[in-house]
């Protein structure tokens, strides 16, 4: 279900306290201390951090209109919390990823002294229902990375972009992410800073380098006019791109496309790199590494997508199927 945000949300005559409520300085400075701890200690990314600070500071609006404090939730209090983003249309996924966040938070501050014991504990994790990566056709595929006009400056980006990210299957926080330091046009290769802050490197491609190459050369000086910026990426506001911005793009290109949009995610050209790969034969343990996944059964859940593929192909065309 559709996350619902900057509105208030009710069930039951209560609502989720939304970014418009204040949140005491004293949860702040506490929220804060948690977040400079974990990334001393992880190293993790702005992204993560940003997700952690949105999860904590919604509990501590919810725990301050229920008369409590972060410091002082109790398990039931936290299970009545869960319950209401429930129902007021928070999906299991965002439920669970939030659960994640609190019991990192709790952890470290029982660890801390700050509560005498983790409410988290015996919270069970909401059942995430299965669902499979989308992924469009070789054909499809095709069609959107020729949706842009390389006529133009912008066209001529958003083409290296869709080429680019079906050459190397980053995510998308990693293309627009992308600093001009991290590209080496003359071996091929990409440095990635992924999730967790881990590095890896990428092989581009032949066509993918070639069309990033045309895009340095005659695009990114007219876009930029003389402002230095870090990221590959840039817009006509001499700014880097944003995740937002590319998402707008890949719908509009994938209209013109003619792909439904159902179809269509923000990390659709990821889902089809790995998919891809795997229907030519690419090794599961090589297609990690390249996709930077940290476990091996993240990668695997490509792997039901190419047989549901197959699967179609055979019902499709076999005579008896």
């Amino acid at each position: 279900m559709r996350e619902s945000s900057g509105r208030a949300m009710k069930k039951a005559g209560r609502r989720i306290p939304d970014a418009r409520d204040a949140v005491r300085a004293d949860e702040r400075a506490l929220i804060e201390g948690f977040l400079e701890r974990a990334w001393s200690e992880s190293g993790l990314a702005e992204n993560s951090l940003a997700g952690y600070r949105r999860d904590l500071e919604g509990l501590a609006r919810w725990s301050a209109r229920a008369g409590t404090s972060l410091a002082h939730c109790t398990r039931a209090q936290l299970h009545d919390y869960l319950a209401e983003r429930h129902g007021a249309g928070y999906s299991a996924r965002s439920n669970a990823r939030l659960l994640s966040t609190l019991r990192h938070f709790y952890r470290m501050q029982q660890q801390l002294g700050v509560v005498a014991a983790d409410p988290t504990l015996l919270l069970d994790t909401p059942k995430l229902p299965r669902t499979l990566p989308k992924a469009l056709s070789e054909a499809q595929v095709e069609a959107l990375i020729h949706a842009p006009d390389v006529e133009t400056t912008l066209g001529l980006r958003d083409r290296a972009m869709f080429e680019l990210l079906y050459a190397t299957g980053l995510r998308v926080s990693e293309l627009v992410g992308l600093r001009a330091d991290q590209v080496n046009l003359r071996q091929g290769v990409l440095r990635v800073l992924g999730k967790g802050s881990k590095e890896r490197l990428v092989p581009l491609g032949e066509e993918a380098q070639d069309w990033i190459e045309r895009y340095y050369r005659d695009a990114r000086p007219l876009l930029l006019d003389g402002r230095v910026v870090e990221a590959v990426f840039v817009t006509a506001r001499k700014a880097a791109m944003t995740r937002q911005m590319f998402w707008t793009m890949v719908k509009r290109h994938a209209a013109k496309a003619g792909i439904d949009a159902r179809r269509i995610s923000p990390h659709v050209l990821r889902h089809c790199f790995a998919t891809h790969l795997l229907n030519h034969g690419a090794d599961l343990r090589a297609l990690q590494m390249l996709l930077g996944h940290s476990s091996l059964s993240t990668t695997q859940i490509y792997t039901l997508v190419a047989r549901e593929a197959l699967k179609r192909l055979h019902q499709r065309h076999h005579p008896r199927a």
